[in-house]
């Protein structure tokens, strides 16, 4: 039980870190990037490659998947951004699918569906399985820690007050001389890094990565962790991330209840029961558990006033 729990900690802790990416993206820049799973697979694969292939040490694969996602995510904003959100959307979609389809097929660099192995690990050499489970832990929630405490402190200076407006109505900061193409091409591709970062922690952290690890599912649950916690509040996306994980995780429990149902109906279950959480949530609490605080002032009083005479 206990190495269950710490997976599933362990697995939260690369969610949060997608979840706070995509809301800097579309929470506070209202960029929609449905292609999340394509730079996670970036990060994750560019890693794999330098440690294994070039035999770099974990911290050279990390610097290597963040420079990854990042030329992706410039590559992706310079052809779409200029245009409409929708159209955002959309090259964004088309840009995982292609991603997978080639992590699938070039064989002789990703080792397609047989997948590829990784045997550096985030951790010290040495510690015995349990210790080394829990190290990695360590890792990854402080990595996530710092996604969090870089991308709050973003959220709350002036440069995150910019993205909002952009957010809200691009027209007003732009007639204020703000460059909002500057400001989306650097939010989509500051997002795309920490992505990129999650995908190299994941890869070391699973050793052996196939195209399947990197699907729509992923982005989902990405999604909802945003959208229930709360768009445009990092707090909130954080929360909503660990509540999406261990529901998602937990209900893997409920597999010896249901020995009607076969393994792909059991996982379907699953996203059955999120969907349901998501549903009631919009239901309820459209905004989100911990929306983001309106930044709207107060109307000032009007003052009372007496009739002369």
């Amino acid at each position: 039980m206990d190495a269950y729990f710490v997976a599933i900690l362990t697995i939260a802790g690369i969610y949060v870190i997608l979840a706070l990416a995509l809301n800097l993206q579309f929470g506070l820049t209202g960029l929609i990037n449905f292609g999340v799973v394509g730079f996670f697979g970036v990060g994750a694969y560019a890693s794999a490659i330098a440690t294994e292939t070039l035999h770099l040490p974990f911290i050279g694969g990390l610097g290597v998947a963040l420079l990854a996602g990042a030329v992706a995510g410039a590559l992706i904003s310079l052809l779409s951004l200029r245009l409409s959100g929708d159209f955002l959307a959309i090259v964004t979609l088309g840009f995982a699918e292609t991603i997978r389809l080639v992590f699938n097929n070039e064989d002789w660099l990703t080792g397609g569906p047989r997948g590829f192995l990784i045997s550096t690990r985030p951790v010290m050499q040495g510690l015995g399985r349990g210790e080394a489970a829990w190290a990695i832990l360590g890792v990854i929630l402080l990595a996530a820690l710092v996604a969090f405490v870089i991308l709050q402190r973003l959220a709350v200076t002036p440069y995150g007050r910019a993205l909002r407006a952009i957010r809200e109505d691009d027209l007003v900061p732009a007639t204020l001389g703000k460059n909002v193409f500057l400001y989306r091409l650097q939010s989509f591709v500051i997002g795309s890094m920490f992505m990129a970062a999650a995908g190299s922690l994941y890869a070391h952290y699973v050793q052996t990565i196939t195209p399947e690890n990197f699907t729509t599912p992923v982005a989902i649950l990405v999604w909802m962790s945003v959208v229930v916690g709360g768009a445009g509040n990092m707090v909130g996306t954080l929360v909503g991330a660990l509540v999406v994980v261990t529901l998602y995780e937990g209900s893997r429990f409920l597999a010896p209840w249901l020995s009607f149902l076969d393994p792909e109906q059991v996982s379907a279950l699953r996203f059955i029961i999120i969907g349901s959480v998501l549903i009631l949530t919009i239901r309820f609490r459209p905004n989100g558990l911990l929306p983001e605080a309106s930044r709207v002032p107060p109307a000032p009083a009007v003052p009372l006033t007496h009739p002369k005479g």
